[in-house]
């Protein structure tokens, strides 16, 4: 449960997108749950959406951790494609349909391979590549080496993760703070960025050209980390994970940089969901919110509702649209659709340096 927006990265998508333009063939997406479309069904795990009411707005549960959209379905339809790519595990996503990409992202699913362990089953960020590969192979079964090439040269390749690294790793509850205190946030940050580098250029070798790499969203600022954290209020967010976020940040924006120098041939783009999903709580009446804080679905407990995920025994909010979250860690739908649009056409402000109807157009 990626928890939080994360954010997407955010690395949301987010832009996953763009498989949904007749030119990009192709669109392959990895990540954690803001971005998951149903892997975690097929795998023994705590980290779960298939069941009522997660999807009561999408038409039923189906693994998605959200009322409704993510983030990727959104922009895939805003790109003229009603069908995002299915999930690597489903045993539907065979033959010619891996042809138009796959979405290999899984919640709790880390940059680091000792994320998420609390949930047991999670696929993190270097067995994602690994079924990757397989695709890889597979494709290149169906239409040969060469046209495999220009296919995944043309294809869009999104990576949405990073926050479960903070969350459900370095800011665990279980984790004392003396722990923190033998491996500070620089050190940490360090071994995520010199990891990610690693499998973004592993990515790149086989055969990934176009590459967005969502950052981490204000985590601090879940209704989950409202809770656990005692420095956080009712009015404020938990300041440690997002300082912790900006630094991880920061260094990201740098890679994507670095990547782009010395990649030849690629073109990578920085999607800055924290920007984007800050803007949003610090002026969500404005968006057409009444709430910043409190998730939808949730058990009255805590300061804000956070304590407990979404689940069958769980209270519903009447009006899901005037809600910034669904659960304690992620989006709602109305929220992912202001940010999917804002990845689709804003400024260099949200997206660097093309957002993603120019990198469409590229």
């Amino acid at each position: 449960m990626v928890l939080g927006f994360v954010t997407a990265s955010l690395v949301l998508v987010i832009l996953l997108f763009t498989m949904c333009n007749a030119t990009i063939p192709a669109n392959f997406v990895f990540g954690d749950s803001l971005v998951d479309v149903g892997n975690n069904n097929y795998i023994v795990t705590l980290s779960r959406a298939n069941y009522a009411p997660n999807g009561i707005d999408f038409g039923s549960p189906t693994g998605r951790f959200t009322n409704g959209r993510t983030i990727v379905d959104i922009v895939c339809r805003e790109l003229g494609n009603k069908n995002p790519p299915p999930p690597y595990l489903a045993p539907t996503t065979r033959g010619s349909v891996i042809l138009r990409g796959v979405n290999y992202a899984s919640g709790g699913g880390g940059i680091l391979n000792s994320t998420g362990k609390l949930f047991g089953g999670r696929i993190n960020l270097d067995e994602q590549l690994d079924n990757f590969g397989v695709t890889r192979g597979e494709i290149i079964a169906h239409v040969g080496e060469m046209e495999a090439a220009k296919l995944l040269e043309k294809a869009l390749f999104s990576v949405t993760i990073g926050s479960n690294d903070l969350i459900n790793n370095y800011f665990t509850p279980v984790v004392s703070s003396f722990e923190r205190k033998l491996v500070p946030p620089p050190v940490f940050v360090d071994a995520m960025i010199s990891r990610l580098r690693s499998q973004l250029t592993r990515l790149y070798e086989m055969g990934g050209r176009k590459i967005v790499v969502t950052n981490v969203g204000p985590v601090g600022c879940i209704p989950f980390e409202r809770e656990v954290d005692l420095t956080a209020g009712v009015d404020r967010c938990a300041a440690q994970p997002n300082l912790m976020a900006r630094m991880y940040n920061l260094r990201l924006r740098s890679l994507v940089e670095e990547l782009n120098s010395n990649l030849r041939g690629a073109t990578f783009v920085y999607a800055d969901v924290f920007h984007i999903v800050y803007d949003i709580l610090e002026n969500y009446a404005s968006y057409g919110f009444a709430s910043e804080r409190t998730p939808c679905c949730g058990i009255a407990a805590g300061k804000v509702g956070g304590l407990i995920p979404c689940g069958p025994s769980s209270t519903i909010c009447t009006d899901r649209s005037k809600y910034v979250f669904w659960d304690p860690y992620h989006p709602s739908d109305s929220a992912n659709l202001i940010i999917a649009r804002r990845l689709l056409s804003g400024s260099s402000d949200d997206v660097f340096p093309f957002n993603i109807r120019q990198l469409v157009d590229l």
